[in-house]
């Protein structure tokens, strides 16, 4: 019962007022977090720090768009997430090309501020995941910001790893393929995102001709 109310557009109504603070609060971190790891990961060398950096700023960007339809109808909402989703998208592709690129060039990252950076990064994800928890069988665009927060978090555990094994192995390849596996991982959710959302469009259309 709880999954089919938290579809519908009374949930989303009911759901408003805390929701809107919550995604206050996610797009402030994700903002904050953009610039800490822009910095750290172009002084560090790192392509999964840059990767996870872009991440945070197209998270702060889709918490936006989120908080802009928020109060619209569901089909509104719909058409933000597949936004959001063909945005997820691009960003597994971006990443995938700076990989292929920073491993023709052989650049070692710097482990320890992988590490420190990393862990910070898994904090403020995991925090903003916590909020989102219950907002995660919601409509598509409600989906769409839930699925961002799980996948940065994971992101943020493989980028620690990554910097153990950088730093064990002196080598880059544990941080370019922590970067693919970040790339795949947004693709992944891209397709859900896109899929869930052409199917509530679909609906809305087939409700109106009905």
């Amino acid at each position: 019962m709880g999954d089919s109310c938290c579809a519908s557009n009374t949930c989303q109504s009911q759901a408003t007022p805390r929701y809107r603070r919550a995604l206050w609060i996610a797009l402030a971190v994700n903002a904050v977090m953009f610039a800490v790891e822009l910095g750290a990961g172009w002084n560090a060398g790192s392509v999964s720090l840059l990767a996870d950096a872009a991440d945070f700023l197209g998270d702060a960007a889709n918490y936006g768009v989120s908080l802009m339809v928020l109060s619209m109808a569901i089909a509104w909402r719909s058409r933000a997430a597949l936004l959001k989703g063909a945005t997820m998208g691009l960003y597994g592709l971006f990443v995938l090309g700076h990989a292929a690129w920073n491993a023709t060039h052989g650049v070692i990252p710097e482990a320890a501020t992988m590490g420190v950076v990393g862990s910070l990064a898994l904090v403020a994800n995991l925090s903003v995941a916590v909020m989102l928890y219950a907002f995660r069988d919601g409509d598509a665009n409600m989906r769409s910001v839930w699925l961002c927060s799980r996948n940065d978090a994971i992101g943020n555990i493989a980028v620690i790893l990554a910097a153990a094994g950088v730093f064990g192995l002196g080598s880059a390849w544990p941080d370019l393929l922590v970067a693919v596996l970040m790339a795949v991982l947004g693709l992944t959710a891209a397709r859900s995102v896109i899929a869930q959302a052409r199917a509530e469009l679909k609906e809305i259309a087939h409700a109106a001709h009905a």
